[in-house]
């Protein structure tokens, strides 16, 4: 069963075995289980960082409180290099398991734990390695680019990585003739297909629940009510093609439209002078748009888009990680060496933007 569909307990109470190649150390038997959190938890964090020789690393969509005890914060691609660059021996990934996978493939040397093994991707979970194989063996000689919102095992049968960031450049640095199966977010493959221009690419037809949630008819009212907003969407969302659409047709000024990974979100932010910006992508982006510039007002496009696997990493299971050493993430060496050359490979082949995902 895919991580982003378990509940309760595991069978075995010291290993959940993800697959024949990546596995998850667990302590005890309920995976989501935690004590309350306690008072003062932040300064006990720092405290534990500290004696654990330990970085602790947040996604953009973790919880404010969360962000804001983090060493980094930022997209998933960014904190894997973070993690690979760090001095700690420790990476503590307060994300979902592609992301802490990912930092494991890049630091085979260091001990990555992630605060709650349950905690998955919907993305991630619409395709496993076999299905990539039986694609690609119905489109032979096809270059595989695979989003880094993908489990190690897919990385591992892909030719490249990508973000939302460079997916274009990754793409339009392939030969022409070559034919691209994309995978897994159809509707980032849709807008790398729209900004190519290239009619040989086939997309994997995977999406983010949450992403995918975000409508064509939330744009519609959020604009409406807020017309001088400007806006700021996730190429992952169900409503990109339609906020392009408003772009080119007038109903939204162009230059106020931004299609933007979450580091671009941040970028824009920064130097964002507007009294409203609307932004469609998973509600905890707000906090850290909101932390880089107290003069806009940021809404969501849709306040109901929040990822229940991001927010499961909580005080208390971070607590938890620091002090019991779980959960720890492991990634077959073998794997983790073919995962490494795609991701490698995105950089030989389109820069990599630090903002990644």
């Amino acid at each position: 069963m895919p991580r982003s569909q378990q509940q309760g307990a595991v069978d075995d109470p010291q290993l959940v075995t993800t697959s024949e190649h990546v596995r998850v150390t667990v302590v005890d038997v309920e995976l989501g289980a935690a004590p309350p959190v306690e008072s003062g938890w932040q300064d006990e964090v720092r405290r534990l960082a500290r004696a654990q020789d330990a970085v602790i690393l947040a996604h953009n969509y973790q919880v404010a409180e969360i962000q804001d005890v983090a060493d980094h914060v930022g997209d998933s691609l960014a904190l894997s290099r973070i993690a690979a660059s760090a001095p700690q021996r420790t990476v503590v990934f307060c994300g979902v398991h592609f992301m802490a996978e990912t930092a494991k493939i890049l630091s085979p040397d260091k001990t990555i734990l992630i605060p709650d093994a349950a905690a998955g991707c919907s993305l991630a979970d619409t395709i496993d390695a076999d299905q990539l194989r039986a694609w690609k063996a119905d489109n032979p000689g096809a270059v595989v680019v695979a989003y880094v919102n993908t489990t190690a095992e897919v990385k591992a049968e892909s030719d490249i990585c990508c973000t939302s960031s460079n997916a274009v450049d990754v793409v339009a640095g392939i030969p022409v003739d070559r034919k691209v199966l994309f995978l897994p977010d159809q509707f980032l493959g849709a807008h790398v297909k729209r900004v190519t221009g290239r009619d040989n690419i086939e997309v994997w037809m995977g999406e983010c629940h949450v992403h995918a949630g975000i409508s064509p008819a939330d744009v519609r009212d959020r604009v409406a009510a807020h017309p001088d907003a400007e806006v700021l969407v996730h190429p992952e969302c169900g409503c990109t093609t339609s906020v392009l659409w408003l772009a080119g047709t007038g109903g939204l000024p162009p230059e106020r439209t931004h299609v933007l990974s979450t580091g671009g979100m941040v970028d824009v932010a920064r130097a964002m002078t507007a009294d409203t910006a609307l932004v469609a992508t998973e509600v905890g982006m707000l906090h850290q748009l909101e932390s880089v510039n107290q003069r806009t007002r940021f809404l969501p496009m849709n306040a109901q888009a929040s990822c229940r696997f991001m927010k499961m990493i909580t005080p208390a299971k971070l607590l938890r990680s620091l002090r019991e050493g779980r959960d720890e993430v492991h990634v077959d060496p073998l794997l983790a060496a073919r995962a490494r050359r795609a991701v490698e490979a995105m950089v030989a082949v389109g820069t990599p933007s630090v903002v990644g995902e």
